[in-house]
């Protein structure tokens, strides 16, 4: 018998946990030089609405402890460590309408939507 060692294989890179885009950068930025200074942008998942689940969005002084810092573009926001799970590979992204402005998620494993938009189920 020939013993035959396979070469390990190599691990496939997760994907970020979260990216934002160049509108969502910008705004962020704008907030943290004047009506947000000093604060950073939190960013969790909470159960709420048709589909089950929401975004949350709170300002707050410092990390928690179970907190995940993302940065990107320049900016950092937190990341509820609860939410990792339901946030890996979503893109945040800030957009401007005739009627309404604030932050969206594209997120990869969302499975559905409610139909007034508020809430997702994965």
């Amino acid at each position: 018998m020939s013993a035959t060692t396979e070469a390990p294989r190599p691990k496939r890179a997760l994907p970020p946990l979260m990216q934002l885009s160049d509108a969502a950068a910008e705004r962020l930025r704008a907030l943290y030089e004047k009506a947000e200074q000093g604060k950073t942008l939190r960013i969790s998942v909470k159960t709420k609405g048709c589909s089950g689940l929401s975004y949350d969005l709170s300002w707050v002084d410092e990390a928690g402890p179970g907190d995940e810092r993302v940065s990107d573009k320049g900016v950092t926001v937190l990341v509820d460590r609860k939410a990792t799970l339901f946030l890996i590979g979503t893109v945040m992204d800030y957009e401007v309408k005739a009627m309404s402005a604030g932050f969206t998620f594209t997120n990869p494993n969302e499975k559905g939507r409610c139909g007034c938009g508020e809430s997702f189920h994965v």
